[in-house]
């Protein structure tokens, strides 16, 4: 990944830092050789150099990078799970991939970490990006995820005959679960993403208040990855879940969507951030009807949208941290069209997070800021949360 040469100057805009303060109304930004050497008021800055870069921002706002903290990368044009896996050949599918972290850097997210990806394609993609083959935010890659067989993700029928290893590693048990992670750290990823409950997606078997895991395979994850120095994640919305994710030593949590007061307790006990995910939710409300969703699906994902709201406010209160995520990658081919009007519309999903009266430039910081622990937490410059 190149590093800009010279200087670059940024004026005329008010300078948004990301970390809690009041936007300057009238601020400067001044970059050497690709690091920020200044972020102030503009009556502050430095002499501007002679032959540096000047950008006028128009009275915009100047920010940092967002950090996409829930990606998946190969997910595209999906109207239902099955998709996933199936719906197109792999080789194309990288292609697709390569077009979504394009478009994620387009829409200002300079980090990502990997929620899981079809085959091994996210550790592929992050050194096409490192390597300017295509271009893209910088990435932290999960590969194939692990669920407990018949679980969410365990969809294809016995008489299929064709499993799940493109996108699942399917465990039974303890030892299975320290096999599949042995395959991960083979394929050279560095976040282990589990599906601990099941979701909305999946009504019929593994809704969102279902168990998909064991706590004695997700301890077996954690213990396994943490010996590699990996970290682990997981798909975490029935409450009995979050629960024993927590208590399993997980690093991150994905949704917390229905997280109680012992729960709660727990997880600012530990220290663990969560990330709620919850334009995925919004947009099927939306579309779903329109690309043949089911009602109880539809309502499904009404009850995650209002708990993972709920379980949203109450960890910002109680002093927790948050992720964010963006629809860049989201499953929908229902959702193709909002794609291209994500950034814009930050905005709206922060309504659902934080009180009305918040103005909207003060939600960016669960993507600059709690986003940015993710990435410290991956390159080893923020301390692991206490294991069990």
């Amino acid at each position: 990944m190149k590093t800009a040469v010279g200087t670059t100057v940024i004026r005329n805009g008010q300078l948004f830092d990301g970390n809690g303060n009041a936007p300057l109304a009238n601020g400067c930004l001044v970059i050497e050789d690709g690091r920020i050497q200044f972020a102030g008021p503009a009556d502050a800055a430095p002499p501007t150099p002679e032959k540096a870069d000047t950008i006028d921002a128009r009275g915009g706002t100047i920010m940092p990078g967002l950090v996409e903290a829930h990606f998946h990368a190969t997910y595209f044009d999906v109207a239902a799970l099955e998709d996933l896996d199936i719906k197109y050949p792999v080789e194309f599918v990288t292609l697709l991939a390569a077009r979504n972290a394009g478009l994620a850097l387009e829409c200002g997210y300079t980090a990502a970490r990997s929620g899981g990806s079809l085959f091994n394609i996210d550790v592929w993609l992050k050194k096409a990006i490192e390597e300017d083959v295509t271009i893209g935010p910088r990435l932290a890659a999960s590969g194939r995820e692990i669920c407990g067989a018949g679980g969410l993700m365990d969809w294809n029928p016995e008489f299929r005959k064709i499993g799940m290893e493109g996108l699942i590693l399917l465990i039974n048990g303890a030892d299975e679960a320290r096999s599949a992670v042995r395959k991960l750290v083979k394929d050279g990823v560095e976040w282990v993403k589990t599906y601990p409950t099941g979701d909305a997606a999946a009504a019929e078997m593994n809704d969102h208040h279902t168990l998909c895991m064991t706590f004695e395979e997700m301890h077996a994850v954690v213990q396994t990855a943490h010996n590699h120095n990996m970290k682990v994640t997981g798909h975490c919305r029935a409450t009995a879940g979050i629960k024993n994710a927590l208590l399993a030593g997980y690093d991150a949590l994905e949704h917390a969507t229905f997280i109680d007061d012992e729960t709660l307790d727990l997880l600012l006990q530990r220290d663990v951030p969560a990330v709620p995910a919850l334009y995925f939710e919004q947009k099927s409300i939306e579309l779903g009807p329109e690309y043949g969703m089911s009602q109880a699906v539809i309502d499904g994902h009404q009850e995650t949208l209002e708990g993972g709201a709920e379980s949203a406010r109450r960890i910002l209160a109680a002093g927790g941290r948050l992720g964010d995520d963006e629809p860049l990658s989201r499953p929908g081919g229902a959702f193709r069209r909002a794609v291209d009007q994500s950034f814009a519309r930050t905005a709206e999903v922060g309504g659902h997070l934080l009180p009305r009266q918040r103005a909207p430039v003060r939600r960016a910081p669960s993507s600059s800021t709690s986003g940015g622990f993710l990435l410290r937490l991956l390159l080893g410059l923020a301390p692991r949360t206490a294991r069990r």
